[in-house]
């Protein structure tokens, strides 16, 4: 899993191709947990929370340039 650090190093644009993507996976991740082939139920978790992590980078950008 990429660390905070690591999303902050990321442009905007790479933050929102990052941010599909990993809308892409959780989608077909809980699509197989939906027909029991889930192999990893742990990765939903993790998906989720770089989702939540990216968003998070993106919110801290939106503020940063607002309050300049």
């Amino acid at each position: 899993m990429k660390s905070v650090k690591e999303f902050r190093d990321l442009s905007a644009a790479e933050l929102d191709k990052k941010a599909g993507d990993l809308k892409q996976e959780l989608f077909n991740l809980r699509f197989q947990l939906a027909v029991n082939q889930l192999d990893n139920p742990m990765r939903l978790k993790a998906v989720k929370r770089q989702i939540a992590i990216v968003k998070t980078v993106q919110r801290e950008r939106q503020l940063d340039v607002a309050s300049s």
